[in-house]
């Protein structure tokens, strides 16, 4: 068989790569397994640093034009209100929800725990070969949180606090 030598070097790549993990007995993730993985993974972090953040500071921001902690944390949770619509079927809209209404860090928390707990149910309640279809709202709502997340870093940062994730593991 003639190969051009571009052909050759991905062949020899996608060979290295399925005989890696036959050898690591790992078999490649399914997208249905990644979109889920993704989207609680980034879900835990951020509620990890809800429940971290000390509740005097939950009104901090960075600037007096942006959202304080507490209401970047509502934001987001409104992505994860909207995936567990989107992905239920039902009509759904990015639905702000009023941060006004949520005025402690224990309603925040709650609030956002409780969407996750949603969100993550319906998620797991679809089929694997849904995924097959589209990624979304999953995929969208997972960059939004993570684009967040790295925002919740920096007021972290600028209250001179370690995040969760940057802190040495027990």
């Amino acid at each position: 068989m003639n190969l051009r030598p571009s052909a050759k070097l991905s062949l020899a790549i996608g060979l290295f790569f399925a005989f890696a993990s036959a050898c690591l007995g790992q078999a490649p993730k399914s997208t249905a397994a990644t979109v889920r993985g993704n989207f609680t993974y980034i879900d835990r972090k951020i509620l990890a640093m809800a429940k971290d953040f000390p509740e005097e500071k939950y009104d901090y921001r960075m600037k007096p034009e942006m959202r304080s902690f507490g209401e970047v944390i509502v934001h987001v949770t409104s992505g994860i209100v909207y995936a567990g619509k989107a992905g239920r079927g039902e009509k759904a809209s990015w639905d702000e929800i009023d941060p006004k209404n949520y005025t402690t860090k224990a309603s925040i928390v709650a609030l956002l725990e409780k969407s996750i707990a949603d969100s993550e149910a319906t998620l797991k309640s679809l089929p694997d070969d849904s995924f097959a279809k589209t990624v979304e709202p999953w995929d969208d709502v997972t960059e939004h949180s993570a684009e967040h997340y790295g925002l919740l870093v920096a007021y972290y940062r600028a209250n001179g606090i370690v995040p969760p994730e940057s802190r040495p593991k027990k």
